[in-house]
């Protein structure tokens, strides 16, 4: 199946189509304006390739516009653990801007559209503007949620509730972007993915996928997530979709 190319990043962060979802938080014009005032540039990455090596110094800040990406770690034989999956709208490289190198490396999953800043530019961001300074504060406390779901689920949760659980999520941060078409998203994932999302073998992932599609609780099918029954997978994996406010987007 052919992936579609992602979408262009505007000329303009004014006509940038993800601050008309209801997903992320209304800005106003001048803020807008503050944003695209120290935007260094725009970039696509084809996928399989680098946004930002393992080790890298001096690496910038990406906001991703359009595809999928994730954010990973490697041991020294070649074992790898996806910390987490990266969709429009998210904050690539805050955690590298607080240190001099980059602990983690992150892919592009798909072809990816992004926005680039420079790697010193938190600091104006905070000076000039401390709601936007607030709101990657914000942005910085629920990466950190996610990374405490993930340590739960690696920790605790058995395949099956690990597999339903990333089933799940992924559905619904499509489904708040308004990705969501003839009732599937796209999923770009291959079983070696959630494998190493979910600190699984990829027979056990195998295996767990084709039982929770035994049993009518979803379908991949050309690279395409639909879930048949999604209160079913949602009670497996013990999720529980409260309604998640807004997010910033830089």
């Amino acid at each position: 199946m052919n992936t579609p190319s992602p979408a262009s990043c505007p000329p303009h962060c004014r006509d940038c189509r993800l601050r008309r979802t209801e997903a992320f938080t209304p800005l106003k014009p001048e803020l807008v304006d503050f944003i695209q005032s120290f935007r260094a540039e725009t970039a696509t990455v084809p996928a399989g390739s680098s946004v930002v090596h393992e080790g890298q110094t001096n690496a910038r800040l990406f906001t991703l516009y359009a595809g999928w990406a994730f954010r990973y770690k490697t041991l020294s034989d070649g074992r790898r653990q996806i910390l987490n999956f990266l969709l429009p709208g998210d904050l690539v490289g805050l955690q590298q801007e607080f240190d001099s190198v980059s602990l983690h490396g992150v892919e592009a999953l798909t072809d990816c559209s992004l926005c680039v800043f420079p790697n010193d530019s938190l600091w104006a961001v905070f000076r000039e503007h401390p709601r936007l300074g607030y709101d990657i504060t914000w942005l910085a406390a629920h990466e950190e949620s996610h990374v405490d779901d993930n340590l739960l689920s690696t920790g605790r949760r058995n395949a099956t509730e690990r597999v339903a659980m990333l089933l799940v999520h992924l559905y619904r941060r499509m489904e708040r972007l308004g990705l969501v078409e003839d009732g599937s998203v796209a999923f770009p994932l291959n079983q070696q993915h959630i494998a190493d999302a979910l600190g699984l073998s990829l027979v056990h992932t195998n295996k767990t996928l084709r039982r929770l599609s035994a049993l009518g609780l979803h379908e991949l099918k050309n690279g395409r997530l639909r879930l048949l029954n999604p209160r079913a997978l949602a009670r497996i994996a013990e999720y529980y979709d409260a309604a998640e406010r807004p997010k910033p987007l830089l």
